[in-house]
């Protein structure tokens, strides 16, 4: 098996910027589960337009990238894999379209609709098992959350609590054959018991794509509540301590640990259960909210441009998605001495 590195990241927000009160301007004081710490909101968060598709958000951010890796990289891009939360069309992804903007000619042309908060480590993953049998040379990932300004800023939707909680963006990666940045370890979880546990909920009954006037969101109750607080507490760590153990090291070695960024209780959470302290853990939530998939390379970005990452760190990513049905962890030596 070849060597695998991620090479380089980058971002993009949408240009609008949501304060948090204009959700409570329009927040009941009876609204369900208000003041529930999982739904603690952050001060700011981006909101895409309704015109402004995924393909968009990715093309954005690739260009940016594109730009930093040259040419000469660029044009080793034969993979192309994308994690969409809302499908600009319900039966293609958004892969095909964001290559032939990019004057790209893949090979591959993935677009993994499952992954959720951690898909950016499922998608890397997918790249490494590629490029690592020499089925591929190359890989653009692409992670899109667009999901709040289009759901969450609904009429009555945004008269709820979990409104407050997602913010959109893009977050983008390159992968290539390298010992650069080695992707050393990739550890996952598949828990299809929890899988129908975070659904959409619609007021009428009906199927999402049926006509009618209800709007859909995600229905949170106490119990389903209770249920993904306690999952998450517990496999993001898990998940982490076995990348740790492939490693022969433990949570202690860790120098910089990028997770989603779903809300202050999980990220508290995740700290205090590893040992690992905020300046080893970065926190994006209060500016950007809940990015979903997108909060890790998001996030990861961020680090880089602002503080930077000393070489021959050990980077890990990890995450959990929806209730729970899928956690992972990527274990990355940071420029390698």
């Amino acid at each position: 098996m070849r060597t695998v590195s991620l090479m380089e990241v980058a971002s993009y927000l949408p240009p609008r910027r949501i304060d948090t009160q204009w959700f409570l301007d329009q927040q009941g004081e009876d609204a369900p589960m208000a003041g529930h710490d999982m739904f603690g909101p952050p001060s700011h968060r981006h909101h895409v337009d309704r015109e402004e598709t995924a393909a968009d958000m990715i093309e954005q951010a690739a260009r940016t990238l594109l730009d930093r890796i040259g040419p000469d990289e660029a044009a080793r891009i034969d993979t192309v894999i994308t994690n969409v939360l809302l499908p600009d069309l319900p039966f293609t992804g958004s892969g095909a379209e964001t290559s032939h903007r990019l004057g790209l000619r893949p090979d591959w042309v993935l677009d993994a609709h499952n992954g959720g908060c951690a898909s950016f480590v499922h998608m890397l993953r997918l790249a490494r098992a590629l490029i690592g049998s020499g089925q591929a040379n190359a890989a653009l990932l692409c992670n899109v959350q667009n999901g709040a300004g289009t759901v969450m800023a609904q009429s009555r939707v945004r008269t709820l609590p979990e409104a407050m909680i997602p913010g959109d963006g893009c977050g983008v990666g390159y992968v290539t054959a390298s010992a650069r940045s080695p992707v050393l370890s990739v550890r996952t979880r598949n828990l299809g018991e929890y899988s129908r546990d975070c659904g959409l909920t619609l007021s009428d009954g009906r199927r999402y794509w049926e006509p009618g006037e209800s709007q859909m969101h995600v229905g949170f109750t106490p119990g389903k509540v209770a249920d993904i607080v306690e999952r998450g507490n517990r496999l993001v760590p898990e998940v982490v301590r076995e990348v740790c153990d492939d490693l022969g090291s433990g949570p202690e070695d860790v120098d910089l640990l990028v997770t989603n960024q779903p809300n202050r209780v999980f990220l508290r959470q995740w700290q205090e259960r590893l040992g690992i302290d905020a300046k080893r853990h970065p926190d994006t939530f209060d500016r950007f909210g809940n990015l979903f998939g997108a909060g890790v390379p998001v996030t990861l970005d961020h680090v880089l441009r602002e503080d930077g990452i000393a070489d021959d760190s050990l980077l890990v990513l990890a995450g959990f998605a929806h209730a729970g049905d899928y956690a992972g962890a990527a274990a990355i030596r940071w420029h390698a001495a």
